[in-house]
């Protein structure tokens, strides 16, 4: 009787608002619609992990869409993407920067490549401390004080759930400029 919920080391596998989409233009100091060149998109985000080992191994592959306005020539643009992964909501753990390739056949407007990123976490600070599984896990019988009291909603239970989650980001490394055009499109 009751509700189980399994936790795992694992992070959430996610794409960072503002960054899972690219436009470059030509040239690169124009921001008018007569200047794009590239747009390009994250899509298709599959999380796996591997928490047996020594360290928690998470990977998110992913595909890169891109489409271009001049079909003309053959063409490889590359394009930046950054992986993180983040404790607690706010704390780089680790940042890695990537490059995925993406090669236009003369004619072709669309075209796409898969890519991937990956991060390891410390199983240790993806545990929960015995204290807080006792405090969430405790037999409460009704008519006992605390009996209708959610433990989740203890502070002290909160922030050491929050300190032991971890996400794995990922998205494209955009400039200042290109970062202020996904947010104001």
């Amino acid at each position: 009787v009751g509700v189980t919920a399994t936790r795992s080391g694992c992070p959430t596998v996610a794409v960072v608002d503002g960054t899972g989409d690219i436009t470059t233009f030509n040239p690169v100091d124009s921001q008018d619609s007569h200047a794009v060149d590239v747009v390009a998109s994250i899509t298709k985000l599959r999380p796996t992990c591997n928490d047996a080992g020594a360290k928690i191994y998470s990977v998110a592959e992913f595909e890169v869409q891109a489409s271009r306005v001049d079909a003309r020539g053959a063409r490889t643009v590359a394009l930046p993407y950054f992986s993180t992964v983040v404790q607690g909501g706010s704390a780089v753990v680790a940042k890695r920067v990537g490059q995925v390739m993406i090669n236009f056949e003369d004619g072709q407007y669309r075209a796409s490549a898969p890519a991937k990123a990956a991060g390891y976490i410390d199983p240790a600070s993806a545990r929960l401390p015995d204290d807080i599984i006792a405090k969430i896990t405790k037999k409460r019988k009704p008519g006992d004080a605390d009996a209708a009291l959610d433990p989740m909603a203890d502070p002290e239970v909160k922030a050491a759930i929050q300190r032991s989650s971890f996400e794995l980001l990922v998205g494209f490394q955009l400039t200042e400029t290109q970062l202020k055009y996904n947010m104001t499109r």
